[in-house]
């Protein structure tokens, strides 16, 4: 990957070097080449809250920990310890939000805790 990197142009101010020389040449030097995407479904515990949240995602992990403990407006904003309990890799979004839907449906802290 960073011989990729070495070899596009320097961006130049206009943008047109990004659309008629980079891009073709990013997409030429990646065809063939597939890096599955890796999705979650993940059960987060706070601390603070005594609480559990569920959720499911295809981003970097650290990055959506970080999101979910920022101040935000939502449940999970606000307080800032969330922590990962659990995670279940899946190779497609609709099946990790399948699980999650699942494990929504148990009802049960009880079981969540198992």
């Amino acid at each position: 990957m960073a011989q990729l990197v070495q070899s596009i142009p320097a961006f130049k101010p206009g943008g047109s070097a990004v659309r008629s020389r980079v891009l073709p040449q990013i997409a030429s030097q990646l065809r063939g080449f597939f890096v599955p995407m890796q999705f979650y479904c993940y059960i987060l515990y706070s601390a603070v809250l005594d609480k559990y949240y569920v959720g499911h995602t295809g981003d970097d992990l650290g990055g959506r920990l970080r999101r979910h403990n920022s101040d935000h407006e939502g449940y999970t904003g606000g307080k800032g310890d969330w922590g990962y309990k659990y995670l279940e890799p899946f190779a497609t979004k609709k099946e990790a939000y399948a699980r999650e839907r699942e494990i929504k449906s148990w009802k049960s802290r009880k079981r969540i805790e198992a």
